[in-house]
């Protein structure tokens, strides 16, 4: 299996620009492997592989790693002097002008930004202007295949049961006086994964009351504290099944180990799901009309409910990210704050949506994953209303 030639082409066009320059030494640019598919092989030295809006593609090499992009079509240059790289860059670009490269102008967009600044500068020296392929990326690196899709909805079944159940074994061991962390809760529910086929980089996280208001939090056995009456209790879950090329299902649910929600609890948690709320309307109001939309709209959309409620400055992180192979993709994030990120939410792709509001005191969290398709955007799982009251 190799790149799709033909579809980058008619891509270029589309953004009007003259070719994609791909660049990588020893590894730096994951998303150039992934997109050109290259097979494993040994590439110590600099190589460039340039797709042009229209003709053939060509390859720039090492004399001494002369196969090392043999897997791919198109003509091949050489080089081993410093001075036949750059002449040889020179032609392998040719006339062309405006070329996209894994480059974000003052890294506005970090996810893409893999080509280091004086590789920027010597393409730039050969007469070519560099400009970002993030919109491009996207589409190679992001969009989904239908197998995709139902493997993303078949762990989302699987984890909306364990996360179900997670809240369920909580309660039950604080109803009998048990002795149990976060850190127990976590392995219980790697021990379900286990048994779904469900696998995950890392997590779950797992956090009761101070601990929730760390949205990275992940409980060791050192770290760990005991899950209490009266404690607030934040699962955030995230697997994909076993299956070669499955996609992740991210999401966070939030429980209160007692009868009755506290009040204040209860009205973070309206505010965050109001917020949570806004994006997703946003996101498929915009979808259904056809209207472009960019990711820091749908941060802007979220994070301007909470910001009103006078909670804006306990909301520190994006509103959502890409999800993909990965728990976190490289499509488009839902960024305004970390990032400014410009790019348009396109069918096939998915995000998480998830604001929160973190307290000294406790944290809430409400996060979903939306994916978009070509006329339609939907949440792929249950939408949580209310905190949980667990001991009921």
């Amino acid at each position: 299996m190799s790149a799709d030639i033909n579809a980058i082409q008619s891509d270029l066009r589309a953004a009007k620009l003259d070719g994609w320059l791909f660049y990588d030494f020893r590894g730096r640019d994951p998303i150039a492997q992934g997109i050109l598919q290259l097979p494993p092989g040994m590439r110590t030295r600099r190589w460039y592989y340039f797709i042009p809006a229209k003709g053939q593609p060509r390859k720039l090499v090492h004399k001494i790693e002369t196969e090392s992009l043999a897997a791919l079509p198109g003509e091949t240059l050489f080089y081993s002097r410093q001075e036949e790289l750059r002449k040889n860059l020179g032609k392998l670009l040719g006339r062309a002008k405006n070329v996209a490269m894994q480059y974000s102008p003052k890294n506005a967009i970090p996810y893409v930004a893999m080509v280091d600044a004086g590789t920027v500068e010597l393409v730039k020296s050969a007469g070519a202007k560099v400009v970002s392929s993030a919109d491009l990326v996207q589409k190679y690196e992001a969009c989904w295949s239908q197998q995709q899709l139902e493997s993303h909805l078949a762990a989302g079944a699987a984890i909306d049961r364990i996360v179900r159940e997670a809240f369920q074994v909580a309660a039950k061991n604080v109803r009998e006086k048990k002795m149990f962390t976060e850190y127990d809760l976590k392995q219980w529910i790697l021990k379900e994964f286990e048994a779904a086929d469900i696998t995950a980089n890392d997590g779950p996280d797992v956090a009761v009351g101070a601990h929730a208001s760390d949205p990275h939090y992940g409980p060791t056995p050192e770290s760990a504290s005991p899950i209490r009456d009266g404690d607030l209790l934040l699962l955030d879950v995230w697997g994909k099944t076993k299956t070669p090329g499955s996609v992740y299902y991210d999401i966070t649910w939030v429980g209160y180990l007692g009868a009755k929600v506290p009040e204040k609890m209860a009205s973070i948690f309206a505010i965050v799901s109001e917020a949570r709320d806004k994006a997703i309307e946003l996101i498929r109001t915009s979808v259904a009309k056809g209207k472009p939309l960019e990711g820091w709209q749908v941060d802007k959309a979220a994070r301007t409910v909470i910001e009103k409620a006078g909670y804006g400055k306990y909301f520190f992180h994006r509103t959502g990210h890409s999800i993909g192979q990965a728990v976190h993709g490289n499509g488009v994030n839902m960024d305004g704050l970390e990032t400014h990120d410009d790019r348009h939410l396109i069918p096939r792709t998915c995000n998480s949506i998830e604001p929160g509001i973190y307290l000294p005191e406790f944290g809430v969290r409400s996060e979903v994953d939306v994916y978009i398709g070509e006329k339609e955007a939907r949440v792929t799982g249950a939408v949580q209303k209310e905190i949980l009251a667990l001991l009921a």
